[in-house]
């Protein structure tokens, strides 16, 4: 970064030259009257932005201009009779066309900037149009000031709004409404304004009839969704009331499946709605905004822009706000259900351990009482095979001629057989259950 009017040697952060020159990113204009003012709101999409600042380019060349070489915030370009402006903002794209030379002998609709252009240009613009209109400014200080009937005639007959803004110094006409050329109509007559007042003036009316228009973008998707979100909102009342009021088993999969499939169109919805229901508060706070800075007097039997707005656009953003506070609340609402229903299967897992359980400590008990069983069994078993063994011992030995009682001594074997026996038994059983405690402490 250079270090511009640092002489002092001081280390400047990279970013202040582009901080001070953000405030004058976009200059106000500054604009004569008579003159005449062509607007347009074109919304680009982002693979669509490139060729559009490409086809303002080829603008410059079509009029023998060097166009820029890099895209940026704000171009004004003057080509004689008119000047261009363009204005890049984050939705849409706007062209600003402004002609000073103006017929006074024409209708003052009938003579617009958009003249100025090449047709085919005009129409080969990338991306929507959401905002087209004209403007035309006239100055009350030469010219008397047209009655109402006159005023009506340039709006094609159409029922008018109108103020007095900046304290009188200005009148503003519109309708608000589409004319037979498609585009609407803001006619402007100068009282006591300079140039660059005029232009600030104008500046705010053309953002808000463009504010507007974006800022009620987001109405049709909230009536739209807003009949599904009434049938949402009675289908989880009633698995809340399932819920609540059940007397018998309830299928669980069943209810999770429904809950799951609600869950994911309202939180599909709010990926769908969320940057357009902001973008409606953002624009409605800047409309409010540009009217409060109009300073508007009443006119005698009309409605100002600010009554208009206050009383039309106000209510539909109202509308976006609370379709998109709805889908946030129900949101909330399923997940508590969700909740409760989790801990409700949670519950009835439990249950089923702990009577999986007990009948396990019930077969274990069975299990240790047949063992015991079994043990005594096999000490019999083994000792009258260990009898036997021992008896082809003594046997032996008597047929030997060693004098004995044979019979005495195998019976006297017989006891003391089996107690050896049994208590081999019993000190293996107790490693064994040595052994499985100190796996268990490990």
């Amino acid at each position: 970064m250079i270090k511009v009017n640092n002489s002092y040697g001081l280390e400047m952060h990279p970013l202040r030259d582009a901080l001070y020159a953000e405030l004058h990113s976009r200059p106000f204009q500054v604009l004569p009257s008579p003159a005449r003012v062509s607007y347009l709101a074109v919304m680009v999409r982002s693979e669509q932005k490139q060729p559009e600042f490409e086809h303002f380019c080829s603008l410059y060349r079509y009029f023998g201009g060097v166009p820029p070489k890099e895209d940026g915030v704000c171009f004004e370009v003057d080509f004689g009779d008119f000047k261009i402006r363009r204005d890049k903002h984050l939705e849409f794209t706007s062209y600003m066309v402004t002609h000073r030379q103006v017929d006074s002998s024409l209708p003052f609709f009938d003579q617009t900037a958009l003249s100025c252009l090449p047709s085919d240009w005009l129409s080969a613009i990338p991306g929507e149009t959401i905002a087209a209109f004209h403007v035309a400014v006239e100055d009350a200080r030469t010219i008397p000031e047209a009655d109402i009937a006159l005023v009506k005639g340039h709006f094609e007959g159409m029922r008018l709004v109108g103020s007095r803004p900046q304290n009188g110094d200005a009148q503003v006409w519109t309708s608000f409404r589409l004319h037979s050329d498609g585009c609407g109509r803001f006619l402007i007559y100068n009282k006591g304004m300079s140039d660059s007042q005029l232009g600030r003036m104008v500046q705010r009316v053309v953002e808000i009839e463009t504010y507007r228009l974006l800022a009620l973008l987001a109405l049709p998707m909230a009536r739209r969704y807003n009949a599904k979100l009434v049938t949402m909102d009675e289908q989880l009342a009633r698995t809340t009331s399932n819920l609540a009021d059940a007397t018998e088993s309830l299928d669980e999969q069943a209810l999770l499946s429904e809950l799951i499939e609600m869950a994911a169109w309202v939180e599909a919805t709010r990926a769908k709605t969320a940057f357009r229901f902001s973008a409606t508060r953002a624009y409605h706070d800047l409309v409010i905004k540009n009217l409060n800075e109009l300073k508007e007097d009443e006119v005698s039997g009309h409605l100002t822009l600010t009554e208009f707005m206050t009383r039309r656009l106000t209510p539909a953003v109202r509308t976006c706000k609370t379709t998109g506070e709805h889908l946030e609340n129900l949101s909330m609402r399923i997940d508590r259900v969700s909740d409760m229903m989790r801990t409700q299967v949670e519950m009835s897992i439990q249950s089923q351990n702990q009577q999986l359980l007990t009948s396990m400590d019930r077969r274990s008990k069975i299990q240790l009482a047949m063992q015991h069983t079994v043990e005594g069994l096999s000490v019999a078993a083994i000792s009258y095979y260990s009898v036997g063994l021992l008896k082809f011992l003594i046997e032996a030995v008597y047929d030997k001629g060693v004098s004995f009682d044979k019979s005495l001594v195998i019976g006297l074997s017989v006891p003391l057989v089996v107690g050896g026996v049994w208590f081999a038994t019993r000190r293996i059983h107790k490693r064994f259950l040595l052994l499985a405690k100190a796996k268990e402490e490990k």
